[in-house]
């Protein structure tokens, strides 16, 4: 047991029963740090408490934790209840959480002898009709102008409904039945209503048949005025289905939850379709993030052992939502999400809601169209987010005034950002993405395949690349930066960067420093992105070349999220290439298979000794024969093969 901890907590530790549960850890001050659930309390509570974690995060958590609050329950389903019912009204610190907000607005038929459509937003009762939830206003108001087109329903309060003596102005535009004075019969009115209720709940084929029958019953009976209504309101039905492209499948109501993770912030975008309706998307945005993340892999490991996988960002993201969101919103049948939900989590909501939920994260058709659409939605708030949080400028000026420098003009301040990416020393590559003008220059983009290097060998890689990029520039002369030449045509570099950054720490750094004095150039603007504890986003330290001591820049500093961004930029493009080469490479790879004498355990030796076929192609004959199970004249072959 962890001797930082009082008698009397490990005391209550110990005592605590073999049941399913939840616990709730506290610090000092009381506040909370976290909430967790678990099918056995005392195995689980135990362990963070039977071994020294150090100086890591969760060794931080744990050493504060002061006080200890547990809840048996009788099974895993309202373990998992009550720990996100918990979590939304503790707020603890190192769980994902998701902030309530405003409630859904839902639309209302309101009970009356002449029922009216209207806007509602509360507690629903059974007195009144209630559609929805919608994901906002503007949805629900689209629907009410959708049923007065079509129905004609009346909108008016009754106390304006009560005292007309002659129809609004609604009535002449045609967008309501004029019910005030009488200009409809109780009972045509009735259907309008019913085929209204039909309408918002996905049955429209059912209204269709319906209205025709009910034209075709006016024409027979010679009441062609009535008749003719009847089909102008079929055809804006017919007209705003075609509009709205409402699909006739079986999903009347579904739930779409699309995450996406970028820069340490994630976005859940909901988009509904209610009534076979697609009525529009509504953003999330979690937070703790990443004290959560800690946490859930120090979990992972309780449940699994060191070698578990570890559960995704995006999943823990999307199960944090599931669970809290429909806490207080009515559940539809069907989710369809981004990644794979928690089977577990889905089955306690079946229990919850009364109804049978599925959830499919490989949706086909229809389905894998509102997926895409909820996912670029999804893209484009949390980018959006990310400027809100910080214009591009402002990290600009934050990552300058950080790293105490003083460009003559911000606009043109230039970084370049170089990462190198392989599979087990196959298929190096390396990446260079150009920030200036306070954005990425996607046309300035340049990847480097390295050769000749031991495979692996990431401080070779990084030397070479660096040498390939400043070498000319370098030779060209040794002008300030403002005054060295452009290349035409958006080339090479067209000038030496103000900021050069690398990912990595201190060893990667000590090579561009290298790379630098023997090609003459300014040390001070090298900077190595040196991951933090646990290499988590936001832990990041900026590792200098000129020997000035490490910066840490904080979890919220602008200046963190844009090195972050353009740190992961140069990460996404170096894998995308390395990704490609070795796809290519390894089409050569059949090469060494039509080879007699050569099978599928010798090509792996081979390939697992040289890196890949293009270092059995660059080997020697000595050293090809050198590997278990190749003979001198099998090595002669394959040399003679490969080149």
């Amino acid at each position: 047991m962890s001797e930082a901890h009082s008698d009397e907590l490990l005391a209550q530790v110990a005592a605590l029963p073999h049941m399913p549960g939840v616990y709730r850890y506290f610090d000092a001050q009381d506040g909370v740090l976290y909430v967790g659930k678990a099918r056995d309390l005392k195995k689980r509570v135990s362990s963070y408490f039977q071994k020294n974690h150090g100086g890591t995060r969760i060794g931080h958590m744990i050493g504060k934790i002061a006080r200890l609050e547990t809840t048996v329950v009788r099974s895993e389903a309202e373990a998992l209840l009550l720990e996100n019912n918990l979590i939304k009204s503790l707020n603890p610190r190192y769980n994902i959480l998701f902030r309530d907000d405003k409630s859904y607005p839902y639309l209302k038929i309101v009970s009356h002898a002449f029922p009216r459509v209207a806007y509602y937003r509360g507690a629903v009762d059974r007195k009144h009709a209630y559609f929805g939830p919608y994901p906002n206003a503007w949805a629900v108001k689209e629907s009410i102008q959708l049923l007065q087109k079509v129905f004609r329903l009346r909108t008016c309060e009754d106390t304006v409904f009560v005292n007309r003596t002659r129809p609004c102005l609604l009535y002449q535009i045609k967008r309501c039945s004029g019910p005030c004075v009488n200009l409809v019969s109780p009972e045509d009115y009735a259907k309008d209503v019913e085929n209204a209720k039909a309408f918002l709940l996905g049955d429209t084929q059912t209204v269709l048949q319906q209205l025709e029958a009910r034209m075709l019953r006016h024409s027979e009976s010679l009441e062609f005025e009535q008749a003719a209504e009847l089909r102008n309101q079929m055809t804006a039905l017919s007209r705003v289905l075609h509009q709205q492209s409402i699909e006739t499948i079986s999903d009347k109501d579904v739930d779409i939850l699309a995450v996406r993770v970028q820069g340490g912030r994630a976005c859940v975008n909901l988009a509904m379709v209610r009534g076979g309706r697609h009525l529009g998307d509504r953003p999330y945005f979690p937070t703790h993030i990443e004290d959560a993340s800690v946490v859930q892999e120090f979990d992972d490991e309780l449940e699994g052992g060191a070698a578990v996988q570890r559960t995704p960002v995006e999943v823990q993201v999307l199960d944090a939502f599931i669970a809290q969101h429909y806490i207080g919103v009515p559940v539809p049948p069907a989710l369809i999400t981004s990644h794979p939900a928690d089977r577990d989590l889905i089955a306690a909501l079946s229990e919850q809601a009364g109804v049978k939920v599925s959830a499919v994260h490989a949706p086909r058709e229809q389905r894998r169209i509102w997926l895409e659409m909820a996912e670029k939605n999804a893209e484009i708030q949390l980018t959006r987010l990310l400027a809100e949080e910080g214009s591009q400028q402002a990290r600009t000026r934050a990552l300058v005034e950080a790293l105490d420098l003083a460009p003559d003009n911000l606009d043109t301040f230039r970084i370049e950002c170089f990462d190198i990416s392989h599979t087990a020393g196959e298929a190096t590559q390396a990446s260079c993405v150009t920030y200036h003008h306070h954005k990425m220059q996607n046309s300035e983009y340049r990847r480097y395949n390295i050769d000749g290097i031991t495979p692996g060998d990431d401080y070779a890689a990084m030397r070479q690349v660096l040498m390939r990029r400043y070498a000319k520039l370098a030779e060209a002369g040794r002008d300030p930066p403002e005054a060295t030449p452009k290349s035409g045509g958006g080339g090479s570099a067209q000038r030496l960067p103000d900021l050069v950054l690398v990912d990595g720490g201190k060893g990667q750094v000590s090579m561009a420093r290298e790379v630098f004095a023997e090609l003459g150039l300014d040390l001070s603007v090298i900077v190595g992105v040196e991951k933090g504890e646990g290499r988590k986003v936001g832990l990041e330290e900026l590792v200098f070349a000129d020997g000035r001591d490490k910066v840490y820049l904080g979890r919220e500093s602008a200046a963190l999220m844009l090195v972050a961004q353009i740190r992961d930029e140069a990460h996404r493009f170096a894998i995308t290439g390395m990704r490609a080469r070795r796809a290519k490479v390894r089409v050569g790879g059949s090469r060494l298979e039509e080879i007699p004498g050569i099978g599928a355990k010798k090509r792996a030796r081979l390939l697992q000794r040289f890196g890949g076929v293009r270092g059995v192609a660059a080997a020697g004959v000595e050293d090809i024969a050198s590997v278990e199970g190749i003979s001198r004249e099998l090595a002669e072959e394959i040399y003679r093969a490969l080149h």
